[in-house]
């Protein structure tokens, strides 16, 4: 049930688009004057979450005029928020829910030392995105390695470089810590001047918002703990590339590992020892990991075949599952909620022939909170595109 174990002959109660029971089936618990839906010896799940995705901010065959991934004119832009990027009414949110993936946490990229805020949202229900947004701001996008210091190489500024990468998140970090002291000590009655970019950071520096820091090789991500630690920050690690080098270290330091997408060439030196084999080693050390697609890297509709992946290269079936559920709802601050079925959370699962790793097997249903989703090849305008 998404960490909980598996039933058979089980019963799953959905209540006002919550869950209202989930265990083995007993006449007693079904309650009277309501639909009834047998699903014979098929597979109920809890519908998959992607934790890091850039879904409905970098819209397919759009070009520049569907890219609102990265606002790369300053390296420093924690105040751009995703929900002012996403649209809902995009391929990307369909080919989710098509695929079974009911929720997904998307924000900016990492062209940008500190890109800005995610977002979570369901993949179904409106094109209103208020009206399908689960939580905001999820975490504060951070990034190492090569993407900062390629783009800023190309303006002519800092930064060009890892040590010039290192310094400017620091910089963000202590200018954002020493912004909030003066703010404390300024007083409630007293005037002062805020800024718009160190208020988004506040929350960060406090611990109350996740730092999701881009970090491929072993020593980006060591980089990345360290600041991290410096600054007593709330973090996961995205992508984890050569976490598998060093999975004693983040265990130790109970890291949380957001990996993949490692179905895509080897397209910049960083990405030379990616292997399906990472999220199988972390999880076996003690890491709690998340896979994710980083869709459109790869689309968000292959998320349950990255899984697969993963377990066909060593990975505990049972980790891969919550690797694409309750590990990913946790990472992404929204567990309270979705990434698996138990009393009063929201009635988000899926229905499948088979398990879920299994090419053979499809998605067949899907529910989200309660009602079952209208899925389509294509995208339809207004609220009738779902249920």
């Amino acid at each position: 049930m998404g960490g909980g174990g598996e039933i058979d002959d089980g019963l799953l109660v959905i209540k006002d688009g919550k869950v209202d029971y989930v265990g083995p089936y007993s006449p007693e618990e079904v309650p009277e004057d309501v639909e009834v839906r047998d699903f014979g010896d098929r597979t109920i799940m809890p519908g998959l979450v992607d934790a890091h995705t850039h879904v409905g901010m970098h819209e397919e065959g759009e070009g520049w005029e569907g890219q609102d991934t990265n606002e790369m004119t300053d390296p420093v832009t924690p105040q751009v928020k995703a929900i002012d990027g996403i649209n809902p009414a995009g391929f990307g949110l369909q080919d989710a829910v098509n695929a079974g993936v009911t929720t997904v946490n998307t924000g900016p990229g990492s062209g940008n030392v500190v890109g800005g805020q995610f977002a979570a949202v369901k993949t179904t229900g409106s094109i209103i995105l208020d009206e399908i947004l689960i939580r905001e701001p999820t975490a504060m996008k951070m990034a190492t390695g090569e993407n900062p210091k390629r783009v800023y190489k190309e303006k002519d500024r800092i930064p060009s470089t890892r040590i010039g990468t290192g310094a400017t998140l620091r910089k963000a970090l202590f200018d954002a810590r020493d912004y909030l002291e003066r703010k404390e000590e300024n007083g409630e009655g007293d005037p002062f001047k805020k800024d718009y970019k160190l208020e988004a950071l506040v929350p960060v520096v406090k611990g109350e918002l996740k730092a999701k820091i881009h970090a491929h090789r072993a020593d980006d991500i060591v980089t990345a703990i360290r600041i991290a630690e410096e600054f007593d920050l709330d973090y996961s690690i995205e992508h984890c590339t050569e976490g598998h080098k060093i999975a004693d270290f983040l265990a130790e330091r109970k890291v949380d590992a957001v990996v993949g997408p490692s179905m895509t060439a080897r397209s910049k030196r960083e990405l030379i020892e990616r292997t399906f084999r990472t999220p199988g080693i972390l999880a076996e050390a003690g890491v709690r990991v998340s896979i994710t697609t980083d869709s459109p890297v790869i689309p968000i509709q292959y998320l349950p075949l990255l899984a697969a992946f993963a377990v066909r290269e060593g990975m505990n079936k049972d980790e891969a599952l919550k690797a694409i559920t309750i590990n990913s709802a946790n990472i992404a601050g929204i567990g309270d909620r979705v990434g698996s079925l138990e009393p009063d959370k929201d009635g988000d699962f899926i229905v499948t022939n088979g398990s879920i790793f299994d090419l053979e097997n499809n998605v067949e249903e899907v529910f989200v909170e309660g009602r079952e989703v209208e899925r389509s090849d294509l995208p339809q305008s207004g609220s009738s595109r779902t249920f």
